[in-house]
């Protein structure tokens, strides 16, 4: 009989990144610019990343929806606010660039690289996949008017010289993005839960154990200490990421891609296991729904963060990049249209994919 409150083995990954981070800090007992910690401290970072997602996941499946969601949103816009806002206090005066290429990097990743992997590897499994096209329309509308609102739009407006907005613009934009998200929260949750159910398991009913009061408060105090620990542990690897970076020779906007892969690691597994299994509508719920948060939700927090702070937040898109982000919505748009995908529709996303990754690197 399992031991009902502790909610997991991934609990003891906050612990050990406390004693670590207190070994390095307080006590100097390692050099917390050696390689081997740094590896280590990069590790455990992806580590409290997933322990911080399963521990909100657990805590959502016991208060329902579309409660739920909210938490497990909140959760990955903490990591994610968190992981930029290490990078724009970083000792080098920080990059105001960063939450924009953040951003951007986890739309491509999620357009492309995520949804792109699942419909090649569920074509090759399954040759054909089904799925909701309302509900999956829905969402990459809802994507496709934050992305244009915040990464393209401040490039052509007048107020302030462009890729800025204006502070009565940036308020504006954020109250919008607030107002769409959670319409769309609501939408899948409550109003239209049934479009965005999974075709192949539509006439099935879930049996999953829901989690009781007290490993539901536990999980609630790991999913605090592990979004600590992740807040702590960025702060601490910043300055290296940003070094080793330049020192291979990449853009700076590399390290925006950095933080989306180290983002979206957990949710792009979950959304791969779910093409593997012909549930090509979980995955496509799965990778959306990372991606609205982050612009959602993300955008947001940055702005309050830069109207605290009084540094301006660049957003508008290089010109390369917004070819890449208007190519990728135009995709889509056909991969949606018929509500069902090959492996034809996945190359495409992963070559355009390919194309982002290597812009980035090498502008």
């Amino acid at each position: 009989m399992k031991f009902e409150i502790l909610p997991s083995w991934r609990a003891s990954f906050p612990p050990i990144a406390a004693a670590l981070l207190a070994g390095a800090e307080h006590f100097y007992l390692v050099d917390a610019h050696a390689l081997p910690f740094l590896v280590l401290a990069g590790g455990l970072l992806i580590a409290s990343v997933f322990s911080a997602v399963h521990f909100a996941e657990t805590v959502s499946h016991r208060i329902g929806e579309p409660f739920g969601s909210i938490v497990l949103a909140i959760a990955v816009t903490v990591i994610e606010v968190a992981l930029i806002v290490s990078m724009m206090m970083s000792p080098s005066e920080g990059d105001p660039t960063v939450a924009r290429d953040t951003v951007f990097a986890t739309v491509m990743l999620v357009l492309n690289g995520v949804v792109g992997l699942c419909l090649l590897v569920g074509g090759l499994r399954h040759k054909e996949q089904l799925f909701q096209s309302h509900g999956a329309a829905a969402a990459f509308g809802v994507l496709g008017t934050l992305a244009t609102l915040t990464l393209i739009l401040p490039n052509f407006t007048l107020a302030v010289a462009g890729p800025y907005y204006s502070p009565v613009q940036l308020a504006f934009v954020t109250v919008v993005s607030l107002v769409l998200y959670g319409t769309f929260l609501f939408v899948q949750t409550v109003r239209h839960r049934g479009d965005f159910l999974d075709i192949a398991t539509a006439g099935q009913a879930e049996h999953h154990a829901i989690p009781t009061n007290g490993k539901t408060a536990v999980s609630g105090a790991f999913l605090v200490a592990s979004l600590l620990m992740v807040i702590l542990l960025a702060e601490m690897l910043a300055p290296s990421v940003e070094t080793g970076v330049a020192a291979i020779g990449f853009a700076e906007a590399f390290v925006g891609l950095i933080i989306a892969a180290v983002i979206l690691l957990p949710e792009g597994m979950t959304a791969f296991r779910a093409a593997s299994s012909n549930r090509l509508q979980t995955s496509l719920n799965v990778a959306t729904g990372s991606a609205l948060a982050s612009i959602g939700l993300s955008i947001p927090a940055i702005a309050v963060v830069s109207f605290l702070l009084g540094r301006p937040i660049t957003l508008g898109l290089e010109p390369e990049h917004i070819v890449l982000l208007v190519l990728s919505l135009f995709v889509g748009t056909l991969t949606l249209a018929t509500g069902r995908t090959t492996i034809m529709q996945g190359a495409m996303h992963l070559v355009i994919f390919g194309c982002f990754v290597l812009l980035t690197a090498i502008p």
